[in-house]
C-alpha cells in the first residue's frame, strides 16, 4: 500500500504566506477558489486546508498526520501534538505575533487589576482564562466571532483580547495596550503516533527541512565580485560568509572570484566598502534555500 502523509495547511490570514512558503522551497501547491484540497507535486503529501484555529485538534486526533498553524491555538485548544520546528520570518508573514489586553484609549482602566468583574471579549478564551486565573481576577469572558474592536469601542464589552504584530492596528481603532496575555509563532505540528512512525517522521523532516531551509534564504542573499590577488586580503576582511568565502581562479592571471552569501541587511552599507577595496564587477543575487 502507498503511504501518504496528510498535511494540514492554514486557510484564511496565514494561506498566502505558507502557499509561497512551499513554492520557494520546490513544492508546487494549488487549489481552486473553494477548494479546501490543494494539489501538490508530491504523490506522498495529502494536503487539507483547515482554519488554524482547528488545526491541532485534528492533528491530535489523528485525522491529520501533521499540520501548520500557530502556536496560540495549539494553547488554546489544550492539544498535545508533537512541535516539530519553529517556521518563523515576519517577511514571508509568519513572524511573531502577540495576543494582547486593550481598552479604549479614553477609558480610565490603567492596568488588569481594574479590570475586576468586568467584560471581555476575544476569540483565544481559553487562553485569557488562564491569564486571568493565575493573576486571581475575577472577569467574565464572551467569545468574539470578529469586529472585536467594535465592541468595546461601542461600549458593549469593557476590554478585548485581540491578536497584534506591529500594534498599528490598535492605534488605528483609538485602543492603548495593557497586558501581553501570549506570544506566538507559526508552528509545524505533528501527530504523535504519526511521528512514531519512521516513514512519515522521515517525511515530516523531510518537508521541515525544506521549509526552513527557505525561510533562512529570504534573509539572505548571494554576492560574486572579481578581485586582484593583490587586494584579496582587504576584501576578504570585509566579508561576513556562513563558513568562509569560495575563492577561484580567473582565466585571467591575476585576478579572482569571490562568492559568498551574506545577510540581506548588509548589502547597501556592505557594497561600498567592497569596491573601495578593489572588488569589481559586483552582483547580488537571490536564494531559493539555504541549508546548514
Amino acid at each position: 500500500m502507498k503511504k501518504i502523509l496528510k498535511l494540514g495547511l492554514p486557510k484564511g490570514s496565514l494561506q498566502e504566506a505558507t502557499f509561497r512558503m512551499f513554492k520557494k522551497a520546490g513544492f508546487n501547491l494549488y487549489v481552486s477558489e473553494r477548494s479546501y484540497f490543494p494539489s501538490i507535486d508530491d504523490p506522498e503529501i495529502e494536503p487539507i486546508l483547515l482554519r488554524a484555529q482547528e488545526m491541532s485538534r485534528y492533528v491530535q486526533d489523528g485525522a491529520l498526520d501533521c499540520g501548520i498553524t500557530g502556536n496560540d491555538w495549539i494553547l488554546e485548544n489544550k492539544s498535545e501534538v508533537i512541535r516539530v520546528a519553529d517556521l518563523i520570518y515576519a517577511k514571508q508573514g509568519l513572524g511573531r505575533v502577540r495576543w494582547v489586553l486593550a481598552v479604549p484609549e479614553s477609558s480610565k482602566i490603567k492596568n488588569i487589576k481594574e479590570l475586576q468583574g468586568k467584560r471581555i471579549a476575544t476569540e483565544l478564551v481559553n487562553v485569557t482564562g488562564d491569564f486571568f486565573r493565575k493573576n486571581n481576577i475575577r472577569v467574565d469572558i464572551e467569545f468574539s466571532w470578529g469586529a472585536t474592536e467594535v465592541k468595546v469601542n461601542a461600549g458593549l464589552v469593557d476590554a478585548i483580547v485581540e491578536l497584534t504584530e506591529t500594534g498599528r492596528s490598535l492605534k488605528a481603532n483609538r485602543l492603548k495596550e495593557i497586558a501581553t496575555i501570549c506570544e506566538s509563532t507559526t508552528q509545524f505540528i505533528a501527530n504523535k503516533d504519526a511521528y512514531k512512525d519512521s516513514w512519515k517522521r522521515n517525511k515530516m523532516e523531510q518537508v521541515v527541512l525544506l521549509l526552513k531551509g527557505a525561510i533562512l534564504a529570504e534573509q539572505k542573499v548571494g554576492l560574486k565580485m572579481n578581485v586582484k590577488e593583490r587586494d584579496l586580503k582587504k576584501v576578504i576582511a570585509i566579508l561576513p560568509a556562513l563558513k568562509k568565502p569560495t575563492v577561484s581562479a580567473l582565466s585571467e592571471k591575476g585576478w579572482l572570484a569571490v562568492e559568498t552569501v551574506i545577510d540581506e541587511e548588509l548589502v547597501s552599507s556592505l557594497v561600498p566598502r567592497l569596491k573601495k577595496a578593489g572588488a569589481s564587477g559586483i552582483i547580488e543575487y537571490s536564494l531559493n534555500k539555504v541549508i546548514y
